[in-house]
């Protein structure tokens, strides 16, 4: 009897059967991380019910082993530290074969006394997390494995097996690797994170890491109209039934139409959205500038301008050296392009000096007045809708 149920499990099963569990079972495990251990732990940008935190935390410690303040202090580490010596998994700096093959690995080594106490604040440290959770990491584990078998018999250690890599593979390999080496930015925030994909569902909305890097305090990861995060969707419906409540989706500023003058709720609400505005300097100054070069160049810039785009709206911190090369050529074969990156890199400088808010507002209205004295017309037509920001009005009763 016991060798006919090890051998079969408790329930009747076919391939595809098999295949729903593993998926459900995975996914579970990956909003865990993301809604749980990201978004509300490491970041605060949500509350949770406590009977569904405490679910989050059960089901990380039998699918991962995994503890809630070595994971939130190990991440909250990395944004500190990104892109550093000191960043516990930076393929920047270690190379992405190195965080791809052995993210866990480079986890279990941050995992110090120091980085906990350091980062490790507001985690929880209630009996359970002391006596189970953190004492017995690999008794979750082995409840796992043991359920798994009893359901689905022998093929049910192949399901533990692929629940056992999936968060080694698709959280330590593939977004702390990947989503720091390849992919697209719709910002330039002054790290390599990047967006792998626009939408996703094995990775829980964590592919957008570009604009988590930039926003890490939204509880929303998707920005863009055709980017999908299915983390925000459980967090709303989670919402409706109580279960959760949004502290931040991120830093917003609203357009007043036919607004035409700076004013310090202009200039807070510029520099709250901040990169959001850069964004729109390169679709709106950079890339027009930077075709209209193009029609009127020789083969060989054009080669060079195919790469511009990019390289005159890039972060100066994390410039490559090929990047550089094309900025160097490009501003010296076009007044316009030189004009325009000057003002970009201008343009940064008036919020990275700032000391207080009429410092802020003098130094945006000297750079709209040079801005509108260039003669370029998409930086006359950039300035007319920076005038238009404001600050979100206030909620009414």
């Amino acid at each position: 009897m016991l060798l006919d149920l090890l051998a079969e499990g408790l329930v009747p099963w076919n391939v595809w059967a098999i295949v729903a569990y593993t998926l459900i079972v995975t996914h579970i495990t990956i909003v865990s991380v993301t809604v749980f251990l990201h978004r509300h732990s490491a970041h605060r940008a949500l509350e949770l019910h406590p009977a569904l935190a405490h679910f989050f935390r059960f089901w990380l410690w039998i699918t991962t082993g995994m503890g809630t303040k070595e994971w939130t202090a190990i991440h909250r580490k990395h944004h500190a530290t990104c892109e550093t010596a000191e960043d516990p998994h930076s393929p920047q700096v270690m190379g992405l074969g190195k965080i791809f093959w052995k993210g866990v690995e480079m986890y279990r080594l941050a995992g110090t006394p120091e980085t906990l106490a350091r980062y490790g604040a507001g985690s929880p440290d209630d009996w359970v997390e002391r006596n189970l959770y953190s004492k017995h990491t690999w008794l979750g584990i082995i409840l796992m494995a043991t359920t798994n078998v009893l359901l689905f018999g022998g093929i049910g250690i192949t399901i533990w097996a692929i629940q056992m890599v999936w968060i080694p593979l698709f959280a330590a390999g593939v977004i702390n690797g990947i989503g720091h080496f390849w992919g697209y930015r719709n910002y330039e925030c002054g790290d390599a994170a990047r967006n792998i994909l626009p939408w996703g569902i094995l990775i829980g909305g964590e592919e957008l890491h570009n604009n988590h890097h930039t926003y890490p305090n939204s509880a929303k990861l998707s920005s863009k109209p055709w980017e999908f995060d299915i983390g925000w969707f459980w967090i709303r419906l989670f919402e409706t039934f109580g279960l959760a409540r949004v502290r931040s989706k991120g830093p917003v500023a609203r357009r007043v139409e036919g607004k035409a003058s700076l004013d310090l709720d202009t200039a807070w609400a510029i520099l709250n959205d901040r990169f959001r505005v850069m964004s729109r300097y390169a679709e709106q100054v950079i890339t027009p500038s930077v075709r209209t070069e193009y029609g009127k160049a020789d083969a060989a810039t054009r080669r060079v301008l195919r790469r511009a785009r990019k390289a005159l709206a890039r972060e100066s911190s994390i410039v490559t050296q090929r990047q550089q090369s094309t900025i160097d050529y490009v501003v010296k074969a076009s007044h316009e392009l030189r004009l325009i990156y000057e003002h970009r890199l201008a343009l940064n400088e008036v919020w990275a000096k700032r000391a207080n808010a009429e410092e802020l507002l003098s130094g945006l209205r000297a750079w709209c007045v040079k801005a509108e004295q260039s003669g370029i017309h998409a930086l006359q037509e950039f300035v007319t809708e920076l005038k238009t920001y404001a600050m979100p009005a206030p909620r009414t009763a």
